[in-house]
């Protein structure tokens, strides 16, 4: 099997140098238990390419440049190689994640940076269009804006309003307008924590919901949005607010129809559900593990079994992998088993099957893990191999 790696260049003190191309055994196995292998770059680029997404149905790939702040699609030009597809579309501050609508017709990103949500329609080969930028995240225990203050009802961006009238009326009563939209200093390190002081929006991950809705994470002002796309861009239909300082991060949709959140800060999985009406509420919430410890774990990424009957998270600090059993209607995750990972800062993971492959952030190698298909609970290191600042991998198919 390939697999694509995205991963952090040198402007983000990491050492790739591009989207790299990973080998699990044979190139075309629908398995990736074989063993793993770094066959270089499938396409070099700037800008640290630190999540990677296909198109649904052409050869395209979506990179975020979180480095440069930039959204850039790659067409495939062989069996291994990948050349940049039109220029690179701005999106926002470290953009960190890019995800492909169903029907290939748009791409959200997410950035980190500046908590922006963006929406960019993509046309029928692919090239990306210029950004929308959803209204700003109001951080829902303080009422106030994590960046820019937008009125979700009516969709007024009011930092933008209040510096067109500072700048009208001068030095000598710019001081009476509402003091919207000033510079706030923004951490650039999406590995590190922001504390929940800080309270400033850090979107990361949307995820296409079945009925056209859009979900997405700001991870620093603990809110999960539900968006509606129009011809016009994102219309909000809903906000829920997680516990403060849980940090949602990555999310999960599970055919039950349940919405799995991982929280980075709290390193918990909150499950949130759709009533009749057609609103989401927080149905249940659990511990990744006894074993993880706020303050001291990051949760990462959140995958489910091939089946649905478990999700896995991986736990960067302890280095750890958590296995959650789902039960019931869904609504239920029981934690069952918190297990080495084999790899330094274990940011992105993924499921093949009876195989889990973890990218090791800091130990610059992605590890192989076997997975007991009854129990589900991964077991000792099958293969390793070395590959540089490993942020995210994407399977490819055969």
């Amino acid at each position: 099997m390939r697999l694509l790696v995205g991963g952090y260049t040198a402007e983000m003190d990491g050492s790739a140098s591009g989207i790299g191309m990973l080998l699990a055994g044979a190139a075309d196995a629908v398995l990736a238990g074989g063993s793993l292998g770094f066959a270089g770059d499938a396409v070099a680029t700037g800008g640290s390419p630190s999540w990677v997404a296909r198109h649904p149905s052409l050869d395209v790939l979506y990179a975020a440049l979180e480095g440069t702040g930039a959204v850039q699609a790659f067409r495939r030009t062989g069996e291994t190689s990948w050349a940049a597809f039109g220029a690179p579309v701005e999106a926002g501050e470290l953009v960190c994640h890019v995800a492909v609508a169903p029907d290939g017709g748009s791409l959200m990103a997410a950035c980190w940076g500046d908590g922006r949500v963006v929406r960019m329609k993509l046309d029928g080969a692919g090239r990306l269009s210029s950004p929308w930028i959803a209204p700003a995240a109001i951080d829902p225990h303080t009422g106030e804006s994590g960046s820019t203050t937008v009125d979700a009802a009516v969709g007024i961006d009011l930092a933008a309003a209040a510096r067109a009238l500072r700048e009208a009326a001068g030095d000598e009563y710019a001081h009476l307008v509402p003091d919207y939209g000033r510079d706030e200093p923004v951490a650039d390190d999406t590995d590190a924590a922001a504390p929940v002081a800080d309270r400033v929006s850090r979107s990361h991950h949307s995820v296409f919901l079945p009925g056209g809705l859009i979900a997405t994470t700001d991870m620093g002002l603990d809110l999960v949005r539900f968006w509606r796309a129009g011809a016009d861009g994102l219309r909000l239909a809903q906000a829920i607010a997680l516990p403060q300082g849980t940090g949602p991060r990555h999310m999960v949709w599970h055919p039950s129809g349940h919405l799995y959140v991982v929280t980075e800060l709290s390193c918990e999985v909150f499950v949130l559900a759709q009533a009749a009406d057609g609103t989401w509420s927080v149905v249940a919430g659990t511990p990744l593990s006894p074993a993880t410890t706020a303050g001291l774990d990051l949760a990462a990424e959140l995958a489910p079994s091939r089946d649905g009957e478990f999700v896995y998270a991986g736990v960067r600090g302890s280095n750890t992998l958590a296995t959650l059993r789902v039960r019931g209607t869904g609504a239920d995750l029981q934690p069952i088993a918190l297990v080495e990972s084999g790899v330094d800062w274990p940011r992105h993971h993924v499921v093949v099957r009876d195989t889990l492959l973890v990218a090791g952030q800091r130990s610059d190698e992605v590890a192989s893990l076997t997975l007991d298909l009854r129990t589900g609970v991964p077991g000792g290191i099958r293969h390793r191999t070395a590959a540089p600042s490993p942020t995210c991998l994407l399977p490819l198919p055969a």
